[in-house]
């Protein structure tokens, strides 16, 4: 275990910009990271808060998210906790390929591939309440776990 920020932040879009302010400044205070690898690290935090917020909002929770970022010898591991009742992300709905011409039709549907695409590793956890978004970005130079 490293160092450890948490941050707790109401269920709202508005509070999105400051999930992604802290932990984007705290992954930067390592410097063998790389300002590319912050902004995807930043864009799946986005992801993940984004997803936990509508989960909230269909659930008609008030309760803060979590954000819990371990800054650990070789990953920054973030985890986004929320209270809106969980899901399986197997069975979440699944919008057609990108380059698909239907995929116009969907509003939404690549946060999860996404989030999966810009870490290193992704874990979805249902929690007795929610659900617990684990995403993690290797050190350069240290092997890739998941």
């Amino acid at each position: 275990m490293g160092e450890i920020v948490e941050l707790e932040i109401p269920a709202r879009a508005d509070f999105i910009s400051l999930a992604r302010l802290v932990i984007s400044s705290a992954a930067a205070i390592e410097p063998t990271f790389s300002d590319a690898r912050i902004d995807d690290l930043r864009l799946a935090v986005s992801e993940a808060c984004t997803n936990a917020i509508e989960s909230h909002a269909s659930a008609g929770h008030a309760e803060r998210i979590v954000l819990r970022c371990d800054l650990a010898e070789d990953r920054i591991e973030v985890e986004v906790t929320d209270h809106g009742g969980g899901f399986d992300p197997e069975d979440a709905d699944s919008a057609p390929d990108a380059e698909h011409p239907e995929r116009l039709l969907y509003e939404s549907g690549l946060g999860i591939p996404l989030m999966k695409v810009l870490v290193d590793e992704t874990e979805f956890e249902l929690t007795s309440s929610g659900t617990k978004v684990r995403l993690v970005v290797v050190r350069p130079g240290h092997q890739e776990t998941g």
